[in-house]
């Protein structure tokens, strides 16, 4: 069994603001370690850091002490202040940075927040990357830094960079101003990239939870609550309705009529068009487990394959690069363009959804209609520990009770979540109602043994 980093879990560090390890003397110690790693493994001198955050509250401290620790061993770093996480890593990807730090707790609540360090190729690190900086962390002493409280000065050229970037994904002769939108940029990091991208392409957009207050991050809006957004696509009469989350690298979609469209309808929608032009690489889509059955078997019939990972997007983009494929994704909304970025990035699957609309000169509900899937329920049980579900009989039995029945029309995933004291139990399969008993079934299996009371 390979051996997990304890710290980062499968989207970076994740934890309550100001609690262990999201307190200050922890901070200063793991920017003092990221920056002894990256003075080892840096092909150039001096070592440079971007640095950029979310809207929470505790994300300007908590950047401000992560760079004091990242100065401590000598790199420098260069603040770009509020930025999307994929627009960090296309910061670190194309401007020689030795690495970016995001900070940020993606779609968490704002008590929460993170760490997510990205690679000089704009990706997400590798699991043996992170264990060797948690080797270092174990040798870093507590150290006081009276940098501590120095203020950060956003550099404007690094978001405006992003920007360009984005705009210029936008091929010459594609008009997206005749297209309407309602946005939600769920009181985070998109409220200071996608309504600019927006006017500069313009495109007459409804812009909801754009107006931060540090505390209203994710709540109630984005793409975890995208109801109120497809509601508002209906009465506008949007072309397209979109969701991001905190950090802008998943997003949720709405018709016309309403109808929210996840990660999985984009791959249904996205890769048969690409196939007929024939720049689908692989002839394949690379999902996750929780990758909806119903797309796998309407692919399938269309010549196209999907490939299987863990859950996580850094999971998915391994398996494409390991394979040759160009597109990925997870129904939470995270989806990459491995030609455009090799980060999620909300605000790119939206311009490739628009240049999907003007090319296939079909509304959005015309195109991801198609996608049948099967019935599926995700059940989170909060757990006071994450014991091996493998070794739990009474959770064993209830997944075999299920498998007798649902044999090959059916699939059951039970997992730990990576950043929450949660275990997932979905469950999907032809019959509704079945679907429906065998998983809370199996929830009350774990929650008997595991549960917290």
């Amino acid at each position: 069994m390979s051996i997990k980093p304890e710290l980062f879990g499968t989207d970076g560090i994740r934890g309550v603001a100001g609690h262990p390890p999201l307190d200050r003397s922890t901070l200063l110690r793991i920017g003092r370690a990221l920056g002894i790693f990256l003075e080892k493994t840096a092909p150039t001198r001096p070592v440079r850091v971007v640095l950029g955050e979310d809207t929470r509250e505790s994300s300007a401290w908590i950047s401000r002490t992560l760079a004091a620790g990242l100065r401590s061993s000598g790199t420098e770093v260069d603040y770009a202040g509020i930025i999307t996480t994929p627009g960090l890593a296309f910061l670190s990807r194309h401007h020689g940075f030795a690495a970016g730090v995001v900070v940020s707790a993606s779609h968490n609540p704002y008590q929460d927040n993170g760490i997510k360090v990205i690679s000089n190729a704009g990706m997400k690190l590798a699991e043996p990357l992170e264990l060797e900086i948690e080797a270092i962390l174990d040798r870093v002493n507590f150290l006081h830094s009276e940098s501590l409280d120095a203020p950060l000065e956003p550099d404007p050229h690094l978001l405006s960079d992003y920007v360009e970037f984005l705009l210029g994904l936008v091929p010459a002769g594609d008009d997206f101003s005749k297209y309407r939108l309602v946005v939600d940029c769920a009181n985070g990091a998109a409220s200071r990239v996608a309504p600019e991208v927006l006017k500069r392409l313009g495109i007459d957009a409804r812009i909801l939870s754009a107006q931060s207050n540090g505390r209203n991050i994710n709540l109630g809006c984005g793409s975890l609550h995208p109801e109120t957004m497809a509601d508002e696509s209906k009465s506008f009469g949007a072309d397209l309705g979109v969701a991001f989350d905190g950090d802008a690298d998943r997003a949720i979609f709405a018709t016309r009529q309403g109808r929210l469209a996840d990660g999985d309808h984009i791959l249904f929608a996205a890769a048969p068009h690409w196939q007929r032009q024939g720049s689908l690489q692989g002839r394949a889509v690379v999902g996750t487990l929780m990758t909806n059955l119903g797309l796998e078997l309407t692919l399938a019939r269309q010549g196209i394959g999907l490939k299987r990972t863990a859950v996580g997007d850094k999971y998915v983009l391994e398996e494409m690069l390991r394979s040759g494929i160009n597109l990925g994704g997870e129904p939470s909304g995270h989806i990459i363009f491995s030609d455009i970025s090799l980060a999620g990035d909300g605000i790119v699957t939206l311009l490739q959804v628009l240049r999907l609309l003007a090319e296939s000169q079909q509304p959005f509900g015309e195109l991801v209609q198609g996608l049948k899937q099967f019935p599926q329920i995700i059940l989170n049980v909060r757990v006071k520990e994450k014991t091996p579900l493998d070794s739990l009989p009474a959770v064993a039995r209830a997944i075999a009770d299920y498998r007798r029945e649902f044999g090959e029309q059916g699939r059951v995933v039970v997992r730990y979540s990576g950043t929450e004291p949660l275990a997932r139990v979905m469950v999907e399969g032809e019959d509704a109602e079945g679907v429906h008993r065998h998983a809370a079934k199996i929830a009350g299996a774990i929650e008997s043994i595991l549960g917290v009371r």
